[in-house]
């Protein structure tokens, strides 16, 4: 079916008909279209851009105590 075929049969549609098929094309973009995962990059996980971004932070040069410290400090 064309997409010229299509539009016209879709406005031939009553109102409620109408809105069903552009809820259920919603549906199908955002499992079909928006849903599709991003690629994985081939670069090595420890050249990400995150991977250091606390490097320069002296109260998290011990990651474990940080935690342990958080975790006092919000049930306290």
């Amino acid at each position: 079916m064309s997409t010229q075929t299509f539009i016209d049969k879709f406005e031939e549609l009553p109102p409620e008909a109408r809105k069903q098929a552009a809820d259920f094309v919603a549906f199908l973009y955002e499992r079909y279209v928006k849903a599709v995962p991003k690629p994985a990059s081939d670069k090595p996980l420890s050249e990400s851009s995150f991977v250091g971004m606390w490097a320069d932070r002296a109260d998290m040069t011990d990651s474990t105590e940080w935690v342990r410290k958080q975790r006092k400090d919000c049930y306290s």
